[in-house]
């Protein structure tokens, strides 16, 4: 028989898997349900399975491998995970699942996986052909050339804003932004299209909007005179340039790349939802090199995004991370072993560390507009809030968060340890982290 997965995930771990509000809710409302006839966990990849009797006369078979985490059910729906499998998850928590040897369809399903995997990866690592690296060059000289013509047309729009002035744009609304951002998409230059973008809201963001769009538009004037000139920079400022500007690297470039292996918690996660691509950033910290990375994900409106990383978990993974000045974005290249809880992520920063870290990155590149960051300290109420750490220095967070009674109330007056994003505006809480419990902010 095999040994049982522990410590399980909490429920609210659990929670932050789910796709919506209503999965989470029927999938509560199963967990306690009798439907279920079977269910065990164990095997290798440890993995759960489960037999829930749906509106069928054949239960539903569910899958989770717990190494990643993945998912399958035979029911009908579209969303991953299910509302079954978050209830197999639930029930899991509660301690209502039982170590066993897994049955066929389960170990049938966990070998096509591996499988599948296999050949992914030996695809991955196959030379290409020398017709395709022609057409592969083509491309991507079809796609310099466009670029080029888009990052020129910014220069002149930008030149144009000091030539004449910025003090009608807070009548101007959105249109003007938009105009360029329309033209640098068509030129296949996405990043400087979604940096113009961040600037339409400015005029309109209240007193000193004149000082913070200087700013902006000083360092985007910066980005599209280095992008101009990208082949006489260093390779990795290039890069990271060129990245900027919306260049994208193949994955397979990426896995390509050296590996990083540690202990990577879990320790942040923020979704951003719109009408045309939905994406997920989430955030790892290394236990034992202190290293950030971020893991991007992304899906069409509707699909769902990917949840293969648990909060309040570590696992011990091979990354690998996009070139660049700053290396931060990365894939996970290899899995060790199954994820592990860690109610307590470390090392944890002091303010003057986490200063320091972010003026380092911001040195090699300046175009940052988030970093990750883990903190210890107290809430402290103002205008803003601000987290006050041992030293009796302090962050702001950012006023767009709101006041943060909530997890004020979680810390209870006592020092936390707190995973936020920094940003110009301050810290934007991720997860707090007190008294051995994850609370997603």
């Amino acid at each position: 028989m095999s040994e049982p997965i522990e410590p399980p995930w909490s429920a609210e771990q659990i929670q932050a898997l789910a796709p919506d509000a209503s999965s989470l809710k029927s999938a509560a409302k199963l967990a306690g349900g009798s439907g279920w006839s079977s269910t065990g966990t164990g095997g290798t990849p440890a993995g759960l399975w489960g037999l829930c009797q749906g509106s069928g006369s054949t239960p539903y078979q569910i899958c989770v491998d717990l190494t990643e985490p993945a998912y399958k059910c035979s029911c009908p729906s579209r969303k991953f995970p299910c509302k079954h499998a978050l209830a197999l998850l639930l029930r899991w928590s509660a301690g209502k699942v039982d170590a066993a040897a897994p049955p066929q369809w389960m170990t049938e399903w966990t070998t096509s996986r591996g499988a599948r995997a296999q050949k992914k990866a030996e695809a991955a690592t196959a030379p290409r052909t020398e017709a395709q690296e022609k057409a592969a060059a083509k491309r991507a000289a079809k796609r310099a050339e466009s670029v080029a013509g888009g990052v020129a047309e910014l220069r002149v729009w930008l030149s144009d804003q000091v030539r004449h002035g910025i003090a009608g744009l807070d009548q101007a609304g959105y249109r003007p932004f938009e105009q360029v951002a329309a033209r640098l998409v068509d030129a296949q230059a996405p990043g400087l299209a979604a940096a113009v973008r961040r600037l339409a809201p400015l005029p309109s963001s209240g007193s000193g909007w004149e000082q913070r769009l200087l700013a902006e538009l000083g360092l985007l004037h910066l980005l599209a005179g280095a992008a101009a000139d990208a082949d006489a920079l260093p390779e990795d400022l290039a890069v990271t340039v060129r990245s900027r500007a919306g260049q994208q690297v193949s994955a397979d470039q990426v896995l390509a790349g050296p590996r990083v292996r540690d202990r990577w918690q879990v320790t942040g996660a923020r979704d951003e939802l719109d009408d045309k691509l939905n994406s997920r950033r989430v955030w790892l910290r290394g236990r034992d090199t202190g290293r950030a990375a971020l893991v991007l994900s992304f899906a069409a409106p509707g699909q769902a995004l990917p949840v293969d990383l648990v909060l309040g978990t570590e696992l011990d993974a091979d990354l690998t991370f996009y070139p660049g000045v700053a290396p931060l974005r990365a894939l996970i290249a290899e899995r060790h072993g199954a994820p592990s809880a860690c109610p307590a992520p470390g090392p944890a920063q002091t303010v003057a560390q986490a200063l320091d870290e972010i003026c380092t990155a911001l040195a090699a590149d300046p175009w940052l507009f988030s970093w990750p960051l883990l903190l210890t300290g107290a809430f402290a109420p103002g205008q803003p809030w601000h987290l006050v750490d041992a030293d009796g220095d302090a962050l702001p967070l950012d006023p767009s968060f709101g006041e943060p009674w909530r997890l004020a109330a979680v810390a209870g007056g006592e020092p936390i340890t707190l995973a936020a994003e920094w940003g110009p505006s301050g810290l934007r809480p991720l997860t707090v982290y007190a008294a051995g419990e994850v609370i997603r902010a």
